[in-house]
């Protein structure tokens, strides 16, 4: 009897499998520069394979992510075989060669800015191309180049030089002084996505920093000239369940950063660094979004006066000035509600109200340090958003940080993008 029952088990397996609907074919319309072939190539539904509708929406969500598109859905039809489906998605493209710009200013008169140009499709593959210039007291520049899906729909490759040159305060003994820093870097990652939600980025900076004395408190512990050549390991973990709908976010995502820095003098030592940045977004009514930012980080705890971690405007905390403080661990917690007052075809007109808080570990200190006022900042603030829904990440901010805290400053913070 078992030869028969396993005959007959095989027999309804196979017939079972028989009636399962398969995909016929997958089209692509609605797009202009970008390739339908980019599209079957990130795509899993694949010709010949069982229709298989979480897969498809896994693909949809995945296409919405992606800087060349701003809106895809999809639609299914039977085709001429029995059994077979034709699967369409249909594509709403940005336009994706984007100007950025970068500005802010405190109450203590500073002025700083960021001009950059980017391509986000070139070829119609999404690889992101372009640079930047930043003026900063002194001139900068950066060239970026990204192709995550490169090789193939899960590997590919990022390229970056940066030759930065700012003004950087350093802080010793209850003192400070003022330095010319300079950072010139050469960097290569390895990318690759495992699934949906889960990818890395492995890769190697090598970096020159240069500081030179301006003005300030000095002391016999403290250079006033260095140079160092450098070397960073880095390591890159995002998990991601996002879910975009134009300027709409729901979901979660986890970015996990490790580097590993050695160096050429110990006066600026080798150390390990990690951070986590958690994020959090949230639907609120029809034109309410709650978004929010955690940041943890640790580093090495040095005693020296160049840690890694630093208070910055266009970092953390809105309103708070040009690398106000440094430290070697940091807690920052970034919360806004977002508030969508005019949508039209391609104009939204948002506003936020928001608070930026966070706090720092001294060089050399312990966990206690999170918990000192003079490390603590706490900046409430409202904002405006003018976004452009058919252009990549054409999002115009302002903010208006304002510091209820010890020796707090106020100012505008101004960009392209979403603070987080």
């Amino acid at each position: 009897m078992r030869p028969l029952i396993a005959l007959a088990v095989f027999i309804f397996s196979f017939q079972m499998s028989a009636q399962q609907p398969k995909v016929a074919d997958l089209k692509v319309q609605g797009i202009k520069k970008l390739k339908s072939s980019f599209v079957q190539k990130v795509s899993k539904i694949r010709s010949g394979e069982v229709l298989d509708s979480i897969m498809i929406e896994q693909d949809i969500r995945r296409l919405k992510r992606l800087p060349s598109i701003a809106h895809a859905t999809y639609q299914v039809f039977p085709a001429e075989n029995e059994g077979e489906y034709n699967v369409i998605y249909s594509i709403d493209e940005n336009f994706t060669i984007i100007p950025s710009l970068n500005v802010y200013t405190t109450n203590e008169d500073e002025f700083a800015y960021r001009l950059g140009l980017y391509e986000f499709n070139l070829f119609g593959q999404n690889i992101a191309f372009g640079g930047f210039y930043q003026k900063d007291i002194y001139s900068s520049y950066g060239i970026n180049f990204r192709a995550p899906y490169l090789f193939s729909r899960n590997f590919g490759l990022a390229v970056n030089h940066q030759n930065l040159t700012t003004q950087e305060p350093v802080f010793f003994n209850n003192a400070s002084s003022d330095y010319k820093y300079n950072n010139t870097s050469y960097e290569i990652l390895g990318l690759y996505e495992f699934n949906f939600k889960n990818k890395i980025e492995l890769g190697i900076n090598y970096f020159t920093e240069d500081y030179q004395y301006k003005f300030g408190a000095t002391s016999p512990d403290v250079p006033q000239a260095l140079k160092v050549n450098k070397v960073l390991y880095k390591l890159i973990y995002e998990f991601n369940t996002l879910d975009y709908d134009y300027q709409y976010v729901a979901g979660f995502r986890s970015i996990f950063q490790f580097q590993n820095v050695t160096t050429t003098d110990n006066t600026l030592p080798a150390f390990l660094i990690g951070w986590n940045d958690f994020l959090y977004y949230k639907r609120l009514g029809e034109k309410g979004n709650w978004a929010s930012r955690l940041r943890l980080g640790v580093a090495s705890n040095d005693e020296t006066p160049f840690a890694p971690f630093s208070v910055d405007n266009n970092l953390n905390i809105r309103g708070v000035g040009n690398i106000i403080d440094r430290g070697t661990a940091a807690i920052v917690l970034n919360t806004e509600y977002r508030h969508t007052f005019i949508d039209k075809t391609w104009f939204v007109l948002q506003g936020n109200a928001f608070v930026d808080a966070g706090s720092w570990r001294n060089p050399g200190g312990d966990f206690g340090d999170f918990g000192d006022n003079k490390n603590l900042r706490v900046y409430p603030g409202v904002g405006l958003r003018f976004m452009h829904k058919r252009i990549f990440n054409a999002i115009f901010r302002i903010d208006y940080g304002y510091g209820i805290t010890e020796n707090a400053s106020r100012g505008f913070v101004f960009g392209i993008g979403q603070y987080f």
